[in-house]
């Protein structure tokens, strides 16, 4: 199973883990090319490019730790989004 295939309440529990880990700051030149991948990893297309350099660049910069990227991005994937989410009955 990979990161974009992961149901959305699987995607928040992880983006909120992600997060927390992202909050240790003496890991941060370490944790923000990593962070920036499983950003592009979990959410495809242009949004997931434009949160993984966000991502990367919030947790590069020294101070910025306490800005929850992963758990914003699901907001503004699931709750925020303008289209409407298809639901299959089968």
């Amino acid at each position: 199973m990979t990161l974009n295939n992961l149901s959305k309440n699987k995607k928040l529990v992880l983006g909120i883990v992600l997060d927390l880990i992202g909050m240790i700051t003496f890991i941060d030149i370490i944790w923000a090319p990593i962070s920036a991948l499983l950003m592009t990893k979990m959410y495809a297309g242009k949004k997931g490019k434009v949160a993984g350099v966000f991502s990367f660049i919030e947790e590069i910069l020294p101070g910025f730790d306490i800005i929850p990227s992963f758990t914003i991005m699901w907001f503004f994937t699931y709750v925020f989004s303008k289209k409407p989410e298809v639901i299959e009955v089968k």
